[in-house]
């Protein structure tokens, strides 16, 4: 799990810097000081710790009757919190029917974002919502190079999607992930 929250940290890092980078680039000289944005900055490490709560829903009330969902309970109530969040990182694959992690529901948090981020000049909102659509792509990165499919994600839908689509619905995802960061 510590690579797994490091690559969604690093890669949001990243990410952040190029939009701040790119800000400031078409600013020329009245460019933005990070003392300015860091509501920004706060709404991407709160995007990107937020999609790992549907890991807590799934124990605590989708499938508390499970033994992993019983045993991260246990740990929790004795204290050992670090524990049970490493029990949750090595039992991930096991935790196919999470709610967040669905296609459905990415299609409805892109146009729920989008509404976020051109209605409302919150910074906090945007970063919240990049940040957001970051760590639910690189998740499907993960998915996709662990089990060579993204079934898990297209579960409740009844398509089944070949290599090429699959790269295509991956590239469809970084182009909104783009936009939402530069264009907007």
């Amino acid at each position: 799990m510590k690579k797994e929250l490091a690559l969604h940290f690093l890669s949001a890092i990243i990410l952040f810097v190029l939009i701040f980078l790119f800000r400031n680039y078409l600013a020329g000289a009245a460019g933005q000081t990070l003392s300015t944005i860091w509501p920004f900055w706060v709404g991407g490490i709160i995007g990107t710790i937020l999609p790992d709560i549907d890991h807590l829903i799934y124990v605590y009330y989708l499938r508390p009757y499970e033994v992993t969902s019983q045993r991260v309970a246990y740990m929790a109530q004795k204290g050992q919190l670090l524990q049970s969040w490493h029990l949750l990182a090595s039992t991930r694959s096991e935790r196919t029917n999470l709610i967040l992690h669905t296609v459905i529901f990415q299609i409805l948090f892109l146009i729920l974002g989008f509404l976020v981020v051109t209605s409302s000049g919150s910074l906090l909102g945007r970063g919240l919502v990049i940040a957001f659509l970051l760590h639910l792509f690189v998740d499907q990165i993960i998915d996709l190079r662990q089990t060579g499919n993204l079934s898990n994600w297209f579960r409740q839908i009844p398509i089944v999607l070949d290599r090429i689509q699959i790269n295509i619905y991956l590239g469809l995802n970084f182009v909104s992930i783009l936009i939402f960061s530069f264009l907007l």
